[in-house]
């Protein structure tokens, strides 16, 4: 543990936002978590979610000593209003603004808002989410400066020091992979891939290498990507050490 103090992740049962509460665990010395129900046609990442932490504090007993209480936030209508395939059964495509379908306009800044309120009462200041720049869908609420200035927002809002992280900003999902294993060994890269959820679609009836997901849209393609670069990077570095 590198820091006694406390944390809120937000934590929606995927795998990027299980290596963000694994840095927590590993880092603060009480970890608390906050999910959101929008509406989001990937309801099924809710049901994994008590799962993936259960099995968090049993396989890692000292991070389990660490985690506190979970909330579910229940904020449907913003769902409504956004109106994208990830809140309908529209199709997923590349839009004409560059975006896919699957882009809910805000969702993070009224992630990190309503985080911020519920820290503000918890006195929980740090604020993590699985944001990242360097290997996503596009999504410009995901940027490092949208969220920097939302930090501030929130700072100036509130007149609380507020900070956001967001670890895996500047990775690679390959690298999210290899931070993982770093965080927890394979144990932890064994749960992800069983118990986390992050297809857009859903599905959980087939499992790949990486996980359970449809396999096909712009989320299990980054993950499954993601992990073979990351297992051919393995590799290699084993060939390197052996010869």
């Amino acid at each position: 543990m590198k820091n006694d103090g406390a944390a809120l992740v937000l934590f929606s049962g995927g795998q990027d936002s299980t290596v963000c509460l694994a840095y927590a665990l590993d880092r603060y010395g009480r970890v608390e978590t906050v999910g959101f129900d929008y509406g989001q046609r990937h309801g099924v990442e809710l049901e994994c979610r008590q799962t993936v932490r259960s099995e968090i504090a049993r396989v890692f007993p000292a991070w389990g000593s660490r985690l506190g209480p979970d909330r579910v936030l229940h904020i449907a209508s913003f769902g409504a209003i956004a109106d994208t395939a990830l809140t309908s059964e529209a199709e997923i495509v590349m839009l004409e603004s560059g975006l896919p379908s699957t882009f809910v306009p805000g969702r993070n800044l009224v992630f990190f808002t309503y985080a911020a309120a519920l820290g503000y009462r918890r006195g929980l200041h740090t604020l993590i989410g699985g944001m990242c720049e360097t290997d996503y869908s596009g999504y410009p609420d995901c940027r490092d400066a949208t969220l920097r200035a939302l930090g501030e927002a929130i700072r100036l809002g509130t007149e609380i020091p507020f900070t956001i992280e967001t670890p895996l900003m500047w990775l690679s999902k390959a690298e999210t992979w290899e931070l993982a294993e770093r965080l927890g060994g394979q144990a932890l890269i064994d749960l992800m891939i069983e118990h986390t959820h992050t297809c857009y679609r859903g599905e959980r009836g087939k499992r790949h290498d990486w996980g359970y997901g449809c396999g096909t849209c712009p989320a299990c393609e980054l993950r499954a990507r993601g992990y073979e670069q990351w297992q051919a990077a393995r590799a290699e570095n084993r060939r390197r050490q052996s010869g």
